[in-house]
């Protein structure tokens, strides 16, 4: 596995596009640490976003594995264009003719994903951790590493993301096609809801029960906004009368149907490469 990984990121170093959206990438989640210096002044009032609880132990770890997974979309214009270049190039090709099964070039683009998704995670650990430990009210052992779960939820979703941007790259063969046809696909499980949930199964939860099983909806369900989890925005609420019921936490079924997909992306698009005459 080790040789396998180590071609793919021998690839990768001599990919400058590549290098440059990966630097960027991690670039923008280190400025969720900017988030922190925002200061609004009107008048005698002032405002600064840190003071709001946002970095606080546990609540951190879910803000910042939400925004993170944001920006995940740099890192799939890398792994679609890793591919397209695999066609483009003939690298892949010549892989194959240099004795590597199409199991193990799968393979390898896989340890590259896995890759991609834990060195983030790691990354989003240790921001987290760093703005926690200047920023948080709550520095308690037991709390600080509450909620961590939030960081394996995100480890997962990138994980299956990146499977479904690697399987639309083997499926389209061309960067821009594959990532046009994943906006297309997420507007497409858009529809199919609304479809579910305003004619079909009117005033039921059914629609939500069906589209938890979409890829991209399931992948969104690891990590719900948090925002609406906040102290003042509960607060706010409850003084307009209204009040938020939703469960924030990490739900093993969700992260089933993501393995799932994760595995289904990956198999499918060795199925692919077994069939295609390269």
């Amino acid at each position: 596995m080790l040789r396998l990984l180590t071609i793919e990121l021998h690839k990768l170093k001599y990919n400058k596009s590549a290098k440059v959206i990966t630097l960027v990438y991690f670039i923008l989640i280190t400025f969720i640490a900017l988030i922190a210096s925002i200061e609004f002044n009107f008048g005698e009032f002032h405002f600064r976003i840190a003071d709001q609880g946002i970095f606080n132990f546990p609540f951190i770890w879910h803000f910042n594995t939400w925004i993170a997974a944001i920006l995940k979309l740099f890192l799939a214009i890398v792994i679609v264009s890793m591919m397209a270049n695999e066609y483009s190039h003939r690298t892949l090709k010549q892989n194959l003719i240099d004795g590597l099964s199409k199991k193990e070039f799968v393979l390898s683009k896989f340890l590259t994903v896995l890759g991609f998704a834990l060195v983030s995670t790691i990354f989003v650990f240790i921001i987290s951790l760093i703005l926690g430990l200047m920023f948080s009210d709550y520095n308690e052992f037991g709390i600080i590493f509450s909620d961590i779960e939030y960081l394996f939820a995100f480890f997962i979703k990138l994980l299956g993301f990146f499977s479904f941007c690697l399987f639309l790259g083997v499926l389209v063969k061309r960067s821009a096609f594959a990532l046009g046809f994943l906006l297309i696909w997420s507007i497409v499980e858009k529809i199919i809801y609304a479809l579910l949930k305003w004619r079909i199964f009117k005033d039921t939860d059914i629609a939500e029960n069906i589209s938890q099983f979409f890829p991209l909806e399931s992948m969104a369900n690891l990590i719900k906004e948090p925002f609406t989890r906040l102290g003042a925005v509960q607060s706010a609420a409850s003084q307009l009368g209204e009040a938020f019921d939703k469960d924030y936490s990490v739900q093993p079924l969700t992260v089933l149907i993501v393995l799932v997909w994760t595995f289904l992306f990956i198999y499918w698009s060795y199925l692919i490469l077994k069939r295609r005459d390269l």
